[in-house]
């Protein structure tokens, strides 16, 4: 299918004092879109241990161009690699009138109850191939 786009909205108390969006601010951007692929867009598949517990244990973020408010929103295209049996990463590329930066995440998938780590299910194996894609820009496999 290949890869997934979300929009978020800029909010005012993104900004910093030097008028752009904090860099801070820019990763809980990039959680809000996540959220709507892996919660949301999941939900609507049917597919919904991922919103019962998934953590990020990396993130990387490449920043390209300042993100200013006068933007309103970012675009943020996403994609999945390295799908493995309790891991995978989620690439980004976000943008408003040009790119702004790349980013990725390393989630696991994670059982609140038991307090750990689990295994991907089969069902959230194949809704996250979906999102597979080979490269999204900037070199990112």
């Amino acid at each position: 299918m290949g890869a997934f786009l979300a929009e978020v909205a800029l909010r005012w108390s993104d900004l910093d004092a030097f008028g752009h969006v904090n860099h801070a601010r820019t990763i809980t951007l990039l959680e809000e879109a996540r959220a709507e692929l892996l919660f949301n867009e999941a939900g609507r598949q049917g597919v919904l241990g991922m919103a019962e517990g998934m953590v990020v244990a990396r993130v990387v973020v490449d920043y390209h161009s300042p993100l200013m408010y006068e933007s309103k929103s970012l675009q943020v295209r996403m994609a999945v690699r390295d799908l493995k049996s309790a891991s995978f990463v989620v690439d980004y590329t976000a943008f408003a009138q040009e790119t702004v930066c790349t980013a990725e995440t390393l989630m696991v998938p994670y059982d609140l109850r038991a307090g750990r780590p689990r295994r991907l299910t089969e069902q959230e194996r194949e809704f996250l191939s979906e999102w597979r894609t080979e490269q999204l820009e900037h070199g990112r496999a």
